[in-house]
Parts: structure tokens; sequence; C-alpha cells
């Protein structure tokens, strides 16, 4: 378990490396982030650090979180994660991290909320191949038959049906960094990660590689 970050889908864009390959990246702006608070195992039962992003007024926020900041002497956040670490002893209140927490070819996990598309149908939801498009087929995007004759006469639970699709939590994984602008708090990752424009991202080393 290693610090993580949180931070701010910016736009896609591409790059090209050393031998001339276009890569497709997405920009994140990922920090600057600080410590507002330690969380032990003594005290809360697991080690973590809460981490805050981008400045906000005080206006924006009640008392109690505004005394939250105050006895960490920190600037008031936005936003608000927390993120497992083992040896918390290294860390401290006000501490800050920046985007060269990451360095180039790291793997990354990215984690966000999925583009809302409101109700849609199983075709476009689960992409189901639907009916003929032929004339008269009455059939084209329908879910057809749901369930089974006498047994078990019933519909199994989790059956793709009609609904809200989007808007969930989803985590990308894997996603290499191709390059990092240290100045300006930029993450260039090599793929896409789930959000729209201007959404927030929970950014940590790839569980399934070894970072």
């Amino acid at each position: 378990m290693s610090v993580g970050l949180i931070g701010r889908k910016i736009e896609m864009s591409q790059v090209f490396d050393d031998k001339g390959e276009f890569i497709p990246v997405t920009i994140i702006e990922a920090g600057p982030c600080v410590v507002v608070a330690k969380k032990t195992q003594e005290k809360e039962g697991y080690n973590s650090l809460q981490l805050g992003f981008k400045d906000v007024v005080a206006t924006k926020i009640n008392k109690p979180v505004s005394g939250h900041f105050k006895k960490a002497d920190v600037k008031f956040k936005r936003y608000l994660r927390e993120f497992r670490i083992a040896d918390i002893d290294n860390y401290q209140v006000s501490q800050e991290f920046k985007a060269d927490v990451f360095k180039e070819g790291d793997y990354l996990d990215v984690c966000g909320i999925s583009k809302g598309k409101g109700f849609a149908g199983v075709v476009k939801r689960y992409h189901w191949k639907g009916g003929r498009d032929s004339h008269g087929s009455m059939f084209h995007r329908a879910p057809g038959s749901l369930g089974q004759s006498s047994e078990p006469s019933r519909v199994h639970k989790g059956h793709g049906l009609p609904g809200r699709m989007g808007g969930e939590k989803v985590t990308t994984q894997n996603l290499k960094v191709v390059k990092v602008d240290a100045e300006q708090n930029r993450l260039f990752v090599d793929g896409a990660v789930p959000g729209r424009k201007g959404g927030l991202l929970i950014i940590k080393k790839a569980v399934k590689k070894g970072n």
C-alpha cells in the first residue's frame, strides 16, 4: 500500500514516443494534495492518510469541517479522500504530495464516476444483438424472452434489463504513465480513464503490477 493522489480529468490528447509512434493519452491534473489527517490502527482500527484537494473558500464549508482543517493547520479543501498506508509513521499532517509521486513507466489504477447515459435499453446497455433488421420483424432492439418454462419458472437474478446506464464508480487498471509534468502537476497516461472532463479521479499505483 502506497500513497495515491486525488486528481481531475482534463482532456484526452496524443503524444509521440522516441520511435515516432502515436500514443493516445489522458491528461490528468494530479494534486497537489495535502495531508489533512492521519488515522491509526490504535485509534480508528486501520492506518490511512486523509488527503485534501482543491482549495475552497470558507463560506462553502460548515463549522465542523472548518474546525477539522484548522486543527491540521491547512487551507480549506473541496475534496477529502482516504488512502490506506502500511507504514504511516513516514508521513506528517500538512505534508504535500504532487504529481512527481509517480514517474514515467509506472502503472496506475484510476477510479472515477462514469458518464451518465440515462435510461437505456439492453442493446446499448449490454451490447445485445437484438432481433433482425428486416422489414416486418417487429423485434429489433427488444430484450426477448426473460425466463424459462416450467423449470425454474422465474427470471434469474442479475438478468440484463433496460435501466439506468452509467454514473457508477469505475476503476480502470494498469494504465501506464507516459509523461509526468511536475511543474503543472499533470500526468499523461496511456489510454482512457472513467468520467467526463473535469471529473474527480482517485489515482493509485496498480495493484496487479509490480511497481
